[in-house]
């Protein structure tokens, strides 16, 4: 269990980000590649991942050798460059004394960790040639798409706050946690302990390193050294504000327990898993139009109406976008929803249509 520990001030501290953080979804996502849990919803992302992340992102994997990652990593930004370049303002001496930690009793230290340790140029450009190729990869082809959820949970978050006040809102982040005398406690996460364990074949460098390496520092404990690391809380882990404050973060691509960044004099930084349970998948080329054996199943109109709902949309929305009536929109988001493939909200006056999980699996695998 997690145990967030407000004060008074810290109460009027809570905010949204305003927007997705490139940094810290990248590393959600290479995270989530080296987790054991949820084969069935996550194999064929990992599969694919797993084929196409190129040998220059290895470096990041080296950067978390006993799965604890250095804190120097740990930051925000609205941009992949503008994050690199908080990575990059890190202090020498901090960035020095993290490395020396993560390395210590882990035997050889390769020879661009090393000169980085001693801040030279060449080191931070391959760095940064790590993370830019991972983007590449694993975010860019989606962060359309994750910008839209991001607006959708921000915008969830603010309606409920505005409703029912701070304790629902952060009880609807995390369902089973709750606020009480001024802490906030999370249920555990067992699946994001099982992600320690998680094996590794020599055959997947990038697995073996930026997946498992950082799936394991995000379930290391207390015991495992200084506060700070982006991870997922262990039992009894207690963070306390002290009058920083709370900066809330959905990502989307963990499913495991939250990933905490807690650093010195900085708002600490809650990374929670949202969304429909699956990585957002960029929609494949002509699947608008090529509706093959899922056109088959639920009929072409069905099958464009469950497509269109990879993001929440209206009513009228849905019926914009498929070019078919309110009233036939209404009907076939009703049959989805009765098949499981579609789940319907309300918020105020507005009612929301988007996939479950189900839903976006039967999309995925449809040829």
């Amino acid at each position: 269990m997690l145990h967030i520990r407000f004060t008074a001030e810290d109460m009027s501290r809570v905010r949204f980000a305003p927007r997705p953080s490139p940094v810290p979804e990248l590393h959600a996502a290479l995270l989530m590649l080296g987790a054991p849990h949820e084969g069935l919803l996550f194999g064929r992302w990992r599969g694919r991942l797993l084929r196409t992340l190129p040998g220059a992102a290895e470096p990041l994997g080296e950067l978390v050798p006993g799965g604890a990652a250095p804190r120097f990593l740990d930051v925000l930004g609205g941009t992949r460059e503008e994050g690199f370049a908080l990575i990059r303002s890190a202090r020498p001496e901090f960035v020095r004394s993290e490395l020396a930690r993560v390395y210590a009793g882990q035997g050889a230290v390769p020879p661009w960790v090393r000169a980085l340790h001693r801040g030279d140029a060449a080191a931070w450009d391959t760095l940064d040639r790590a993370q830019r190729a991972a983007h590449e990869t694993a975010l860019a082809p989606v962060w359309p798409l994750v910008q839209d959820l991001h607006r959708a949970e921000f915008t969830r978050y603010a309606l409920t706050a505005a409703e029912q006040g701070l304790a629902a809102a952060l009880a609807a982040v995390a369902p089973g946690s709750r606020l009480r005398d001024g802490v906030w406690e999370w249920p555990s996460a067992p699946s994001a302990l099982s992600a320690i364990e998680a094996p590794v074949g020599r055959d997947d460098p990038e697995a073996r390193g930026a997946g498992a390496g950082e799936a394991r520092e995000a379930s290391e404990g207390p015991e495992a050294g200084e506060v700070g690391e982006a991870r997922a809380a262990r039992t009894a882990r207690e963070v306390r504000l002290d009058g920083r404050g709370l900066v809330l973060l959905p990502t989307f691509h963990w499913r495991g327990g939250p990933l905490v960044q807690d650093l010195p004099d900085r708002p600490v930084v809650l990374a929670y898993p949202a969304g429909g349970g699956l990585p957002p998948a960029a929609e494949p080329r002509g699947a608008r139009s090529e509706d093959g054996g899922l056109a088959a199943a639920l009929g072409r109109t069905r099958a464009a109406v469950l497509r269109a709902l990879a993001e929440p949309r209206t009513t009228t929305d849905l019926a914009r976008r498929t070019g078919i009536g309110n009233a036939t929109a209404s009907a076939h988001a009703a049959a989805l929803r009765a098949a499981g493939l579609i789940t319907t909200t309300r918020t105020g006056r507005s009612v929301h249509h988007e996939q479950t999980p189900l839903g976006m699996l039967v999309v995925g695998t449809t040829p």
